[in-house]
């Protein structure tokens, strides 16, 4: 069993924009987003989302025209096609677009849908398309495009319209914590750098035919961001610093000056650990991005209490949830956020 990479390509502002759409679909809005931990770029697909172990993949096709017509739907589903007929397995077969016709849908309210919402003429024009396109592709055989082989393909493949705004995307990463972060122009600045840095894995190596045998062997060329990526990407603008990478936060200097200097390296290690765990924990990203939020406001509401002052007005229960954190780690972080936003 192997797999062969073949189209892969560099894309346009546009397209970039509409790929970042999709990986924070696959991150935040799906039942199955939490066993999502790696997003390849570019290899697969477009962009395929895989679990932590490399045992599934969710194969995107994005596209960010607005009134596709079935034939044009056909057309875009090529690449997800070819990925159904390869040796590797892949759980979903997603075409996130921009948008459809009004005779694509059966109910047009259904953003997200499979082919039970799809007319019965469009599903014909559809396979037209499908058929038209697969046959000017090299990397098709036509033994592969069959009757058989295009409807099984048809029933897995869902279509998703993408239909919110980059800000409102960003909102989904944070929880629906709207006083963390209510700037259309930060949720937008947040937006952007993931997008840039999605789009840059593009660039680290020319990866077209470049044969796999085993799935997990994608990762090795580094097209790749993960689920902890984007957090810190997103913690990193909200603070106004790299909370993993800088150095000592100046507002923890007074605790700090009472531990033994032969200890300092650990307990700043400690501090930190604490915080990349509760930052990285995919099963308490509620509580983490709640925290955040109750000592963002803190701050910003008493910037001249020290940490200690602040960390005595978090709320008793916010505190309970955020399992990861001990006392003086969660004092680490409320230095970290206080020096960031001051």
């Amino acid at each position: 069993m192997s797999y062969t990479v073949k189209s892969s390509e560099k894309t346009r502002k546009s397209g970039a924009e509409t790929e970042t759409k999709a990986l924070l679909y696959l991150m935040n809005l799906r039942k199955d987003s939490d066993e999502i931990n790696y997003f390849i770029v570019d290899f697969f697909n477009d962009l395929t989302g895989m679990d932590t172990y490399a045992d599934k993949l969710w194969d995107v096709q994005s596209k960010g025209a607005k009134g596709n017509s079935p034939k044009a739907l056909g057309k875009e589903l090529v690449t997800l096609f070819k990925n159904f007929v390869c040796d590797f397995e892949f759980a979903d077969y997603i075409l996130f677009v921009g948008g459809v016709s009004n005779t694509v849908r059966i109910n047009n309210n259904l953003n997200s849908f499979g082919i039970e919402n799809i007319t019965p003429s469009a599903i014909q024009k559809i396979k037209d398309g499908l058929i038209e396109e697969a046959k000017n592709k090299s990397y098709i055989e036509d033994t592969d495009i069959t009757d058989t082989n295009i409807n099984q393909f048809l029933d897995k493949v869902r279509v998703v319209i993408d239909d919110k705004k980059p800000s409102d995307y960003v909102r989904t990463i944070i929880k629906g914590h709207p006083n963390l972060v209510s700037e259309e122009k930060v949720l937008d600045a947040i937006f952007n750098e993931i997008r840039d840095k999605q789009a840059s894995k593009k660039n680290i190596k020319v990866i077209e035919g470049v044969v796999i045998e085993t799935k997990d062997e994608a990762l090795k060329y580094f097209r790749h961001l993960t689920a902890s990526d984007v957090r810190l990407l997103t913690l990193q603008r909200i603070i106004n610093r790299n909370p993993i990478a800088q150095g000592v936060p100046i507002s923890f200097m007074p605790i700090l000056n009472n531990c033994p200097p032969e200890q300092f390296n650990d307990f700043i290690q400690e501090c930190q650990t604490s915080l990349s765990r509760a930052l990285f924990n995919k099963n308490s990203s509620e509580s983490f991005w709640a925290l955040l939020e109750n000592v963002y406001n803190l701050i910003l509401n008493n910037p001249k209490l020290d940490v200690n002052k602040v960390f005595d007005m978090v709320d008793r229960d916010i505190k309970k949830n955020a399992k990861d954190f001990d006392v003086l780690s969660l004092k680490y972080f409320i230095a970290l956020v206080k020096d960031g936003i001051q």
